[in-house]
């Protein structure tokens, strides 16, 4: 098994830069932008279609009043992503070029928006056909952020552009500037169009859906669930955040599919379709990656290691909503040999079990999108419907989740106990760093995770400790990627481990803010999330250091 996860782990540097590389990255940051406008366009569709499982209806005209706010933000969603994708690229792109150089992201933004129009939507009289704006866009989406971002870049770099005299304002100069980039972008793309609905008689976004959905039912299979899923726990265990590789593959999917399911739903029919967002927030990671919420009971209340107990139980809170790192960095799970087959293995078996519900015995899959903090039991009985089948399932998969890794937690817990006993009973205390108030008082701290849930526990923890010495300190947690606009705000950032590989990334950007920035590892920032003294020395420690980033 070592050998296994030494192999494993050997690959770490080449997917660290897959998880890096600047197209995956503005996907995921670009879906990031658009989740406020998901999650509260799913509001309407709970309030619209819940009641319907309980024989009431809404009346037709009161029904679409109250579906118009989802039809105007989640029907538009592949022109807002292809904006926020179009925006995120262009932020990783200029960290690559002169400042006296950069491109416009605004106008990217608008550019992306204007082109997924161009390429995905169909003219019918007295209006548009929405059809491909909505989710069934997404790829097209993508694909045209990408092609606009080269284009303004092309022309950036070589200057193509309308010059203006010197005495012209600035902001006025960079308007007729963006004219070319944004006349080649859109013309281009209207003329692939002309061509492509010629030869093929659909829109190029009609076309891209075409083409991958023979790849869309595989991913739907058996071994498919298993390849996406298994891989984002197998990425977790090796210390690689997996969704910011796998979900980049997938998202697109992952609402077309959930927007079919709940159009089967609507027409009386079974909503089948299984890669969903909610499977991957609320069943493949039912108490966060590796499905850890019944391990961590099991440290809390079966242990007898005093350690795991304290582990667990600290960690029972923060698991039920989603997030595990103090589980997985306090036990640890990842990289933990005891661990690897449970961790990597119930994710698929929940995943799997879930399908056999909705395939054999009827239950719906996940048809409304709720956020992913929302405890994992609550979330797929809300997120499938509130059917009985869906209670069912879930007792069935904690139970599941016990039977998988009840064996390696006695293994661990007695390998736990045994150290224990044998653990001197004179420990030295490390000295404690003493902290000064005029270097940390009235400085602004941003911790920045994945998903903005882990990057909390430390700022609330900083917070505690800042209050208990008097001090001053702004504190504020947020999702790397959706952090650009922010780091001007702010004295100092500090990545979580999750997303501690971008840190040479986010240097370029606090370098030219003349700020500081810095990574925590594993067990580290668990130490620090626990106790808010130690959080104040580090960041003292590092405000501090005259050495800059580090």
């Amino acid at each position: 098994m070592d050998t296994l996860i030494a192999k494993i782990e050997s690959a770490k540097p080449f997917f660290d830069r897959v998880s890096r590389n600047k197209y995956l990255k503005s996907i995921r940051d670009g879906f990031m932008s658009a989740m406020p406008v998901i999650l509260f366009s799913s509001i309407f569709l709970l309030i619209a279609f819940v009641p319907n499982i309980f024989g009431f209806y809404w009346p037709k005209d009161v029904e679409n009043a109250i579906m118009k706010p989802y039809n105007y933000s989640m029907g538009i969603l592949a022109l807002l992503v292809a904006g926020s994708t179009a925006k995120n690229l262009t932020d990783n792109m200029n960290r690559e070029l002169p400042v006296n150089l950069q491109i416009n992201n605004i106008s990217t933004f608008m550019a992306g928006i204007v082109g997924t129009l161009v390429m995905a939507v169909d003219p019918i009289k007295n209006g548009l056909a929405i059809e491909y704006m909505g989710s069934k866009g997404l790829l097209t989406g993508f694909l045209v952020a990408f092609l606009v971002c080269n284009i303004y870049r092309y022309c950036v770099k070589r200057n193509i552009t309308i010059h203006m005299p010197s005495e012209v304002p600035p902001n006025i100069s960079q308007t007729f500037a963006d004219i070319i980039p944004f006349a080649f972008s859109i013309l281009l793309l209207a003329g692939f169009d002309l061509i492509f609905r010629k030869v093929v008689g659909m829109s190029f976004a009609a076309g891209v859906i075409a083409f991958f959905k023979p790849i869309f039912l595989a991913a739907d299979g058996y071994l498919g669930l298993a390849l996406v899923y298994g891989s984002i726990s197998l990425f977790w265990f090796v210390g690689i955040h997996g969704p910011s590789i796998v979900e980049p593959a997938v998202s697109a999917i992952y609402y077309m599919n959930i927007a079919a399911n709940l159009d089967l739903f609507r027409a009386g029919g079974h909503a089948t379709n299984i890669l969903t967002p909610g499977v991957q927030q609320f069943v493949c990671t039912m108490g966060g990656t590796g499905a850890t919420l019944v391990v961590t009971l099991m440290f809390a209340f079966m242990a007898r290691s005093k350690e795991l107990k304290a582990v667990g139980r600290a960690s029972a809170i923060p698991v039920l909503f989603g997030v595990n790192e103090p589980i997985l960095f306090g036990a640890p799970l990842i990289l933990n040999p005891v661990f690897f087959i449970p961790f990597v293995l119930a994710p698929i078996m929940n995943v799997w079990l879930f399908k056999i519900f909705v395939d054999v015995l009827g239950m719906n899959s996940f048809m409304y999108i709720l956020p992913w903090t929302t405890p994992a039991p609550i979330g797929i009985v809300l997120g499938c419907g509130l059917g009985l089948l869906c209670v069912i399932y879930v007792l069935c998969a904690l139970l599941l989740d016990f039977l998988i890794y009840y064996p390696f937690f006695r293994v661990y817990d007695g390998l736990k106990v045994q150290e224990e006993d044998e653990a001197s009973d004179v420990q030295n205390e490390e000295e404690a760093l003493e902290v000064n108030n005029e270097v940390v008082d009235q400085k602004r701290i941003l911790v920045l995770c994945a998903g903005g849930g882990t990057s909390g526990l430390l700022a609330h923890a900083l917070d505690e400790g800042a209050k208990e010495k008097g001090i001053k300190l702004t504190t504020a947690a947020g999702a790397y990627g959706a952090h650009y606009d922010m780091l001007k705000n702010f004295d100092l950032v500090i990545l979580a481990p999750q997303v501690a590989n971008n840190l040479e990334d986010l240097k370029k950007d606090t370098d030219r803010l003349h700020i500081k920035c810095t990574a925590c590892q594993s067990k580290q920032y668990i130490g620090l999330t626990r106790d808010p003294q130690k959080a104040l020395e580090f960041v003292f420690s590092i405000l501090n250091d005259d050495g800059g980033n580090v």
